[in-house]
């Protein structure tokens, strides 16, 4: 796998294609947001941090993710992997890694300068949760984009719509929110990610490092706890005999199965036992 990765990543600088739509474009489509910010001072953080996100994603790894697969397939080149020892996982592991190694650092490097040019995350563990959804959702979406693609040319056909509509529902939703239509906001391609960066950099959902996390609620804690409090258990004693496992019949004392048709009397009473069979009026001599 490595020895793969090694040789795409040198592919990845050799051909121009790949390298400007790669680079170049994400690159300058964020200086275009983070100066637009700086422009705009009220314009949300959030959806801007959405936007670079998905721009770096998309354009910079699901338009790689095709192309590459799609010139290693007309030039033969995954016909001769096959041949070897190497496992098909393997070898799109190979092929894919360098693109999202690269995409990654990015993304990283376009947050960490909006976080010094504005203001930086209030979560840093849901955005990278977020990110890695994106990361995970374009690599899907670029593996099927690339079972229609027949050529590195065609690539640039096959993947406008996916590219165009997904960029598009980032902005919606970043700009907008999720308060109006969000089943549909949420199902769109990037919908649901948009909205974990967006609250992850704004803030105002509860942190992903105590959201997972079970412990005993406290005097003065406002989590929940996984067990019932300790008063709950004492207070069950007082509470009378535990009538589970019990018949009861309307107007009778109840009675154990099992115990030979002994009956115990209600409370209040001095419970009389009698042997099992006999009737309630007679008398035996």
């Amino acid at each position: 796998m490595l020895p793969i990765a090694q040789g795409e990543l040198i592919q990845i600088f050799r051909n121009r294609l790949v390298l400007v739509t790669m680079f170049v474009v994400p690159a300058a489509s964020s200086a275009f947001y983070i100066y637009l910010h700086r422009l705009l001072p009220d314009l949300d953080l959030g959806a801007v941090a959405a936007v670079l996100v998905f721009i770096m994603v998309v354009m910079g790894l699901y338009a790689t993710t095709v192309t590459t697969l799609a010139s290693r397939r007309q030039n033969l080149f995954l016909k001769r992997l096959r041949s070897t020892a190497a496992a098909d996982p393997a070898i799109l592991t190979g092929l894919l890694l360098p693109a999202t190694v690269i995409t990654l650092l990015q993304v990283a490097v376009v947050l960490t300068v909006l976080t010094a040019v504005a203001a930086g995350p209030a979560d840093v563990l849901l955005l990278a949760a977020a990110v890695l959804a994106a990361v995970a959702m374009m690599l899907g979406f670029g593996l099927a984009t690339a079972g229609l693609t027949n050529s590195p040319e065609h690539a640039q056909v096959t993947t406008l719509p996916l590219l165009v509509g997904t960029l598009a529902v980032s902005g919606w939703v970043g700009f907008t929110g999720t308060e109006e239509l969000t089943l549909l906001k949420r199902l769109l391609p990037g919908g649901s990610a948009a909205e974990l960066v967006v609250n992850a950099w704004n803030g105002g959902v509860p942190s992903v490092s105590r959201s997972f996390c079970w412990r005993r609620r406290w005097p003065g804690s406002s989590w929940p706890s996984r067990w019932p409090p300790a008063s709950s258990a004492g207070s069950r004693a007082d509470d009378g005999p535990r009538t589970r496992g019990r018949r009861h019949r309307p107007g009778g004392p109840m009675t154990a199965p099992g115990h030979g048709g002994v009956a115990t009397a209600p409370a209040g009473r001095r419970a009389v036992r009698r042997p099992a069979g006999a009737v309630a009026g007679t008398v035996r001599t």
